[in-house]
């Protein structure tokens, strides 16, 4: 862990990216991270965390796990998934929490770097099940920006929770802002549009 944050010291003094967060979740939970837009979503995910002591986790096909990166995913908190059994992966992670293991779930909701029409509601469903708070970690190309914001618990009205998150994402733009998609779920009723980028 110290090695880790002298690490994310040494990145943060040379990157032209500036850290900004609103508060540092310390118990468990699921991290929220958009606009995913570049691979460099994850270097400068793990630099925040690494910053703030916080143990990441992500998760990743079963089969890329049996191969020559598997050790290496585990390493950086890789959680192998069988798509068959999703049910298996959120009992794992409720045992995991009941055990102690302190961690954040990193999720890109939009589940691809190019631009989306809605999220992908796992993050939404395995918050639910796990009863584990929400963060939101963002990166913003417009202001040089990244970091942490809100931390909370979902309420289970959909379109509600989606209004908080769109009122935080609001004006964003990922690393490629071409990328940037927008901000929905398919379970929202009448969900609002947005023309450009991360807007209402």
């Amino acid at each position: 862990m110290i090695l880790r944050r002298a690490v994310a010291r040494l990145y943060w003094t040379v990157s032209r990216w500036k850290y900004r967060s609103e508060s540092v979740p310390e118990a468990s939970g699921i991290m929220v991270a958009a606009p995913h837009t570049s691979n460099w979503d994850f270097v400068l995910m793990v630099a925040v965390a690494w910053r703030n002591g916080l143990t990441l986790r992500f998760l990743g096909k079963r089969e890329l796990f049996a191969g020559p990166m598997g050790p290496l995913m585990r390493a950086f908190g890789g959680i192998p998934v069988d798509r068959r059994d999703p049910a298996g992966l959120v009992e794992e992670l409720i045992e995991r929490h009941h055990d102690g293991e302190s961690f954040h779930l990193v999720i890109t909701p939009e589940g691809t770097r190019g631009p989306v029409d809605r999220w992908k509601s796992g993050f939404y469903r395995i918050a639910r099940a796990t009863d584990l708070p929400v963060t939101l970690a963002y990166v913003d190309r417009t202001t040089g920006t990244t970091g942490l914001g809100p931390t909370f618990r979902l309420s289970g009205d959909v379109r509600a929770d989606m209004d908080r998150i769109r009122a935080f994402y609001t004006g964003m733009v990922g690393v490629r802002p071409a990328n940037t998609g927008r901000v929905a779920l398919a379970e929202e009723a009448d969900a609002p549009s947005a023309p450009d980028g991360f807007q209402q």
